[in-house]
């Protein structure tokens, strides 16, 4: 296997992985900010507050995404075994 790639084969599996994690992280993110603003106007610090509705939007996106993303885990990962002879020296 020469050099070019092997970074090739890095960045699709670090495009596969941003992808796959996007949806979930985006939903996270999207929660979060919304129960600081909610934390901030009402002035309720409770760490149970911020991290309950995290959880339930992730347990979510995985119930609605998680078919795609192992889906498209899968396919990576078999075009990624069957490609193994082509580099094979």
């Amino acid at each position: 296997m020469d050099p070019q790639a092997a970074l090739t084969m890095g960045q699709n599996a670090l495009y596969m992985l941003l992808m796959i994690s996007a949806p979930v992280l985006a939903v996270v993110l999207g929660v979060g900010l919304v129960v600081s603003v909610f934390q901030a106007i009402t002035q309720i610090h409770e760490a149970t507050l911020s991290f309950v509705p995290k959880l339930i939007g992730a347990i979510a996106v995985f119930a609605i995404a998680g078919p795609w993303m192992l889906t498209t885990l899968v396919e990576f990962i078999r075009s990624t075994i069957l490609s193994i002879p082509n580099y094979a020296v």
